[in-house]
């Protein structure tokens, strides 16, 4: 395979190369986005429970490997700030992911273009 690599022309092994570099980097933002996908339905699903709960109702919070007894209210806000940072990093990734799709999408067609018309000549 990189016998075959080596005879195609230099700027379409680099357009080759551009290509599965935005590959790899539209694999981490996707990776990234389920991450925070997944963080947030875990604090919607915290938000739920707390707001089952009774006011006077002791609640323990997570700091690292620690719990530690704070007021409902306080975890409520703490936890709805999260929400929203995490729906901002969201619609960012989005924004990335819909851009690296359209780059990747260009870099094929470019790349088939290349190819088509490497395709007929004898590589070098």
């Amino acid at each position: 395979m990189s016998d075959e690599l080596s005879k195609l022309p230099p700027n379409v092994q680099e357009k080759l190369l551009r290509l599965q570099q935005l590959q790899q980097t539209l694999q981490s933002i996707l990776a990234q986005k389920q991450q925070v996908e997944m963080e947030k339905s875990e604090v919607d699903q915290t938000i739920a429970e707390l707001q089952k709960t009774n006011d006077d109702a002791v609640i323990y919070k997570a700091i690292g490997s620690l719990l530690v007894k704070s007021e409902k209210v306080k975890v409520t806000e703490d936890l709805s700030e999260r929400k929203s940072l995490l729906e901002t990093r969201s619609t960012v990734i989005s924004r990335q992911e819909e851009r690296i799709r359209s780059q990747v999408k260009e870099a094929q067609t470019k790349l088939q273009e290349d190819l088509s018309s490497v395709s007929g000549q004898p590589f070098s």
